[in-house]
């Protein structure tokens, strides 16, 4: 992986997230069975989210349970899962493209330099747990036990409340958008 790039996009994930998110508002063709369908997907990646977040202590300890115990992503699993619900309620299969292109090209080089700091950062315990936990397709079973549990505290600490407002409000555009058409 290049350093230089997988820094840029580290630094630029989310301002190019929100001009996808934007040109998606704007190119989005929902109806109201797409617009169900995808926003019942996005909240599957939304809770997913959510669980991960609240088993999440950053830099304190290495996260391993709840849903780290299955992939050493979840957060990132949750965000495709969202992405890929609201590909689906905006009715265009352009978009869906566009998303895992995004993904693909921003997302997996994060992915993959935060491997490097939690490396640096627990050594052995990460090189332990990288070799029985998948890097992002989750196992049937867990291959991690113990680790942090779910905690509201940890939720609100680490800010995925607003996830879940950037799904309310995307439903609420889409659903306006698609009664002012």
């Amino acid at each position: 992986m290049d350093k230089a790039y997988a820094a840029w996009a580290a630094r630029w994930r989310v301002p190019l997230g929100f001009v996808l998110g934007v040109a998606y508002l704007v190119f989005a063709q929902p109806t109201p069975r797409l617009l169900f369908a995808g926003g019942c997907i996005a909240l599957v990646g939304l809770a997913l989210r959510a669980y991960a977040a609240g088993c999440l202590n950053k830099n304190r300890t290495l996260a391993t349970g709840g849903p780290y115990a299955y992939t050493r992503n979840p957060l990132y699993l949750g965000s495709l899962i969202v992405g890929a619900g609201f590909a689906v309620a905006g009715g265009s299969w352009i978009l869906g493209l566009l998303l895992l292109g995004f993904f693909m090209g921003v997302y997996w080089p994060v992915m993959r330099r935060e491997e490097q700091h939690l490396h640096q950062r627990f050594g052995e315990a990460f090189a332990r747990y990288a070799r029985t936990v998948p890097f992002f397709f989750p196992a049937w079973r867990a291959g991690s036990t113990g680790g942090e549990t779910f905690r509201w505290e940890r939720y609100r600490k680490n800010h995925e409340y607003q996830a879940a407002l950037g799904w309310a409000a995307a439903v609420a555009i889409l659903t306006a958008k698609m009664i002012l058409r």
